[in-house]
């Protein structure tokens, strides 16, 4: 067993360097974006508003996802080991699919607001600057019942260590998707069950409630916004973009997942042997693009929030510039 993918240069080594070169990307992307958009509407006190904030919420949840799951997917696909070891196994699913949570929530709270806004008497007023217990109260019941309904992910992975072929002594690590026979009846028996339930669980919660939420209030508003100010289409546009990228980048693994389960041989018997293993890095890759997207998605399609983010990147080059002319000043 080659311990180093990238050297010496082969297919396998190109490989690496491909899914280094992607997951390089998609951190530096990911992390500035979402860094970016909380900060702006922490220090920002006009940008205070529920809205905003719900986005900022999203972001906080997929920098987690880019911080702590990316580097572990990245090293254990590279070197097929697990950093962190058993602790990893189960806190990369729990983590993503506490974002997953996140997201859908937020989706369905900022398609409310939309409908809100558009049936609500009087004329449209812009977003305004809500008291901190206020936002703080609304982020708890989407994050707190995200972090609930991801709880059993940390009970059903474990890692397992095999050998790749009987004469090799080495091991690799392996995240098994399985309860622990350990844990005490009552547990087991409910974990067992979400087990079995995983599919259409994450299919019905994670993949059409959003879905429908979105078109639903959007067909309802449609002809009243019609009506409306540029901004109300402008947000409307948002929350639709939003959706679609994130439908687009969990729909995959959605299908793949339901077709697999139903085929009449077992899965491992009629796809290659590095299919499943792919399939699986891919499933991963594109809850990191979801991750690092949204907030450039975000950036572009939201104008106070863009406009922020320029002034921001346009103060810290006037700074800079000001420090090189004060210091050759010196010289």
């Amino acid at each position: 067993i080659n311990l180093n993918p990238l050297f010496p240069v082969t297919d396998g080594a190109y490989w690496a360097y491909a899914v280094m070169l992607l997951a390089l990307v998609l951190f530096a992307a990911g992390i500035v974006g979402n860094l970016a958009l909380m900060c702006i509407v922490w220090h920002n006190f006009y940008l205070k508003s529920a809205w905003n904030c719900v986005l900022a919420g999203m972001a906080f949840w997929d920098f987690l996802v880019l911080f702590f799951c990316l580097p572990v997917v990245v090293f254990h696909e590279l070197t097929l080991k697990r950093l962190l070891g058993d602790l990893s196994c189960r806190l990369v699913p729990y983590l993503e699919v506490t974002s997953l949570g996140v997201a859908t929530f937020s989706l369905c709270a900022l398609s409310i607001d939309r409908f809100h806004a558009a049936t609500s008497p009087g004329p449209l007023q812009t977003p305004k600057v809500e008291p901190c217990q206020s936002i703080l109260s609304k982020l708890s019941v989407i994050w707190l019942g995200s972090m609930v309904l991801a709880t059993p992910e940390l009970l059903l992975w474990q890692l397992l260590q095999e050998t790749v072929t009987q004469t090799d002594t080495f091991k690799v690590d392996i995240c098994v998707r399985e309860p622990s026979a350990e844990l005490p009846e009552n547990i087991y028996s409910l974990v067992l069950t979400y087990h079995e339930a995983r599919m259409w669980w994450f299919f019905g919660c994670y993949l059409c409630l959003p879905l429908l939420f979105t078109l639903a209030c959007d067909l309802v508003t449609r002809q009243v916004l019609k009506k409306q100010h540029v901004r109300e289409h402008r947000l409307r546009s948002t929350v639709m973009a939003l959706t679609i990228l994130y439908i687009t980048c969990n729909l995959p693994e959605s299908i793949c997942n339901i077709t697999l389960a139903y085929i009449s041989a077992p899965a491992s018997a009629v796809l290659p042997a590095l299919a499943l293993p792919a399939l699986s890095l891919i499933g991963q890759l594109l809850i990191f693009v979801r991750c690092s997207a949204t907030p450039v998605l975000l950036l572009c399609l939201c104008r106070s929030l863009g406009q922020a983010f320029v002034d921001c990147c346009c103060c810290c080059c006037e700074e800079s510039l000001g420090q090189n002319c004060q210091n050759r000043g010196k010289l």
